[in-house]
C-alpha cells in the first residue's frame, strides 16, 4: 500500500495528496490513515511544504464529499421512501426511514462532523446527508472543518514520527476493522429487522 502511495505523492507532490484522499472519501478502502502520514513524512523529507500537503488533502476530503452528497440529492428522499416500501428492499423500512430522516433532521450537523473521524463512515454519511436535503454550504462547512482537524492530526503525526510513521498505521488497523466489522454487524441486523417486519404481517394473515 505504502509504496504506491509514495510513487504518487513523489510525482504529484501535494496535489497527489489531495487526489488520493478525494479517492478515499469515493474508495472508502483507500485509508487516509496510510496516505496522510506518508504526506506528513515527505513534508518534513522538503519533497513540498506541509501546509500544502494539509490543504491540498483538505480540499481532497471535501470534493470527494460533495460527490457523494450531489449523488444522494440526486437520487432523494422521495424515491428512496418509494423503494423502502418495495418487499425486495431490506435495508430499511418506510417507517425506519421517516424515523432516520427525523435523527438526521435534528442532529445531521455533528454526525457529519464527527463522522469525518470514523473509517468507511465519513464516505457513506455524506450521501445521506444529500438525500435528506442538508444546505450544501452547511455540509461543505461541517465537512471541511472535520476533515480539516482529521487531515492535521494526522500529517503532523507523519512530519513528528518522521521515518517511524509506520507506527501510526500498526496501531490504526486493528482500529479500523473493528469499526469495520461493527458496521457490518449493524447492516446485519438492519436486514434481520427488516425482514422480520416483513414476515410479522404475513404470520398474521395466515392465523386470519
Amino acid at each position: 500500500m505504502a509504496d504506491w502511495v509514495f510513487s504518487i505523492v513523489d510525482r504529484l507532490g501535494a496535489t497527489g495528496v489531495g487526489l488520493l484522499i478525494l479517492l478515499e472519501n469515493i474508495i472508502p478502502p483507500i485509508p487516509s490513515e496510510v496516505i496522510l502520514p506518508l504526506a506528513g513524512f515527505r513534508a518534513r523529507a522538503g519533497a513540498f511544504n506541509v501546509v500544502a500537503a494539509w490543504g491540498a488533502a483538505t480540499v481532497g476530503s471535501l470534493v470527494g464529499a460533495l460527490i457523494l452528497y450531489g449523488l444522494g440529492a440526486w437520487f432523494g428522499y422521495d424515491r428512496l421512501h418509494a423503494l423502502s416500501g418495495r418487499r425486495w428492499f431490506i435495508l430499511s423500512s418506510q417507517k425506519d426511514l421517516e424515523r432516520g430522516f427525523a435523527l438526521f433532521d435534528r442532529h445531521g450537523g455533528k454526525v457529519v462532523l464527527l463522522a469525518r473521524c470514523v473509517p468507511l463512515l465519513r464516505s457513506v454519511v455524506s450521501i445521506p446527508a444529500g438525500i435528506v436535503g442538508m444546505p450544501v454550504w452547511r455540509f461543505a462547512l461541517l465537512t471541511a472543518i472535520g476533515s480539516g482537524v482529521w487531515n492535521a492530526v494526522f500529517v503532523g503525526l507523519g512530519w513528528y514520527l518522521g521515518e517511524n510513521f509506520e507506527v501510526v498505521e500498526q496501531w490504526l488497523g486493528p482500529v479500523s476493522y473493528v469499526v469495520l466489522g461493527l458496521l457490518v454487524i449493524g447492516l446485519i441486523v438492519l436486514i434481520v429487522r427488516r425482514a422480520r417486519s416483513r414476515e410479522a404481517p404475513d404470520r398474521a394473515r395466515h392465523r386470519a
